[in-house]
């Protein structure tokens, strides 16, 4: 290695080493920049429609909300007898979700300790109705809806919705 100095050589092996302990550090995604999956607008458009429709089907006048994984309202479609409360509870119980990472029910049935307190938070309410939208292993949203006779009724009419879009949410 004659007429090489050290430095030429370390240097690139000093670089690669400070970007793998680097590497390691953010490894738990709590980078710098941080990108998350999300549902898009004209599919979140298109569940809250079919959930209403599903619902409308059976007979009843529901609300159904769908919230990104901030637990924010994307969308919310209303049948036109819908009571004007269905907005609100539909829109806490998939935020429920979000904050369980599991449909409401079932947050409901293994929390029924702590499901009084956890009602009285501002934006949630741990009701049946509410259902994880996911896709390819990430929750990129949730479905709410209120206005059956029943958080289970609701549940069916969201789970049915989520089946009719199944390949959509699978593209990934």
């Amino acid at each position: 290695m004659k007429g090489v100095s050290i430095g030429r050589v370390l240097m690139p092996v000093l670089l690669l080493a400070a970007a793998c302990v680097q590497a390691e550090e953010h490894a738990d995604g709590a980078g710098d920049v941080v990108t998350s999956d999300r549902i898009g607008m004209g599919l979140a458009a298109d569940i809250a429609e079919e959930a209403v429709a599903a619902c409308t089907r059976r007979g009843y006048a529901v609300t159904a909300v769908v919230v990104d994984p901030s637990g924010d309202p994307q969308v919310m479609m209303r049948a036109t007898h819908a009571p004007r409360f269905t907005r609100q509870i539909a829109t806490d119980k998939a935020r429920a979700v979000i904050l369980a990472g599991i449909d409401s029910g079932t947050f409901r049935a293994n929390r029924e300790d702590i499901r009084m307190e956890m009602n009285h938070v501002d934006g949630i309410l741990v009701l049946d109705g509410a259902v994880a939208i996911e896709s390819a292993g990430s929750t990129i949203g949730a479905l709410g809806i209120s206005g059956a006779p029943g958080g289970d009724k609701d549940a069916e009419c969201a789970r049915e919705a989520l089946e009719v879009f199944f390949d959509r949410l699978q593209l990934r």
